[in-house]
């Protein structure tokens, strides 16, 4: 099997729900992706490592780091900057903070990260876009540069093409369509 669809497979596996849900966005559904179950198992963080920087490196994206709002984001940075090891140049990682921090150095961009940066802001579930906007708004009042987004699942809500009309590619590793969810 390939790594395309062991990572389909997992995700059905460990992260697709059917019932009635709310989400983030505050729309309702018949299915819930919770792609943590799978972007936190040892086998997800393998596949969307190399899947994830096989699809930067085929939009021709060279970013310094990627990262994006944490929590969701994280797993899949993490995954990013350690497979980009086997497939210079390395990829580091960073995270967004919901807010601030009131002491420290009081940022909200915290890890791998610095001023001028080029960057891909990364995102387990694509909605609405509404995480990927902040995340992309507090790098670059920070003074990062955005490549790109690039996200795990995207769930032809919305979010991607609210994205691209903020004038950000977006590149996805998978679907709700290939996952037989639409």
């Amino acid at each position: 099997m390939d790594e395309h669809a062991a990572l389909l497979q997992l995700l059905h596996q460990r992260s697709i729900r059917h019932g009635d849900f709310t989400l983030a966005s505050g729309a309702r559904s018949t299915y819930y992706i919770d792609a943590r179950p799978t972007t936190m198992s040892a086998e997800g963080l393998h596949l969307i490592g190399r899947l994830g920087v096989a699809a930067l490196r085929a939009r021709g994206w060279a970013p310094v780091v990627v990262g994006g709002l944490t929590m969701g984001a994280d797993p899949v940075a993490y995954a990013v900057a350690l497979a980009s090891r086997a497939a210079p140049p390395v990829i580091d990682a960073f995270s967004v903070r919901k807010e601030a921090k009131g002491h420290g150095t009081k940022r909200r961009v915290e890890g791998n990260f610095h001023e001028g940066d080029g960057v891909v802001v990364v995102e387990d579930v694509i909605t609405s876009g509404g995480s990927a906007i902040q995340a992309i708004a507090a790098v670059e009042e920070a003074g990062g540069r955005v490549l790109g987004v690039l996200a795990v699942v995207d769930r032809e809500q919305g979010g991607n093409a609210a994205l691209t009309e903020r004038g950000y590619e977006v590149a996805v590793l998978t679907t709700a369509a290939e996952l037989g969810l639409r």
